[in-house]
């Protein structure tokens, strides 16, 4: 059986990295550059910058609530194209630790060291939540809906 990729539709892109503060920073480059060479930066610079922060928030978060010692966590990116949303990129960072699962905090005390990032990732993305893996893992993913309307016109 043999399977086509539509010439519309690049190719998703999954990475592994150490569950380091080095990690993080990696995984933030890595998705610069892949939603770079999809044109997102030039198309869609508010979901571009929106994207990076929740790629940070969300690999922060596995380094931190979800590793596992001797085990990284997975940054997969994708683009895909429906009839009824249109364009929308999809983030996942999956860890190890399907046992703790992320929450959305709706007020942390301002002495609260944690509970913000995932503020930011609900205020900035269309949709998120998370999907077990097996085994004992888990996907936190963020979507961003890509529209006409926050395209960036063309300079002429």
């Amino acid at each position: 059986m043999t399977t086509e990729i539509p010439l519309d539709r690049p190719r998703p892109h999954t990475t592994v990295l150490a569950a380091t503060p080095k990690g993080v920073g990696l995984c933030r480059r890595i998705a610069r550059r892949q939603l770079t060479c999809w044109g997102v930066n030039s198309t869609h610079i508010d979901a571009f910058h929106s994207a990076l922060l929740i790629v940070a928030e969300l690999a922060t978060n596995a380094v931190l609530h979800g590793r596992v010692p001797g085990r990284g966590f997975e940054l997969h990116l994708s683009l895909t194209t429906t009839v009824r949303r249109g364009t929308t990129l999809r983030i996942e960072i999956s860890d190890p630790r399907g046992d703790r699962l992320p929450v959305l905090l709706t007020a942390p005390t301002s002495h609260s060291q944690s509970g913000r990032g995932l503020i930011l990732v609900d205020a900035l993305s269309d949709r998120w939540g998370t999907i077990p893996r097996h085994p004992n893992a888990k996907t936190v993913w963020a979507e961003l809906d890509l529209t006409d309307a926050d395209a960036t016109p063309d300079a002429d």
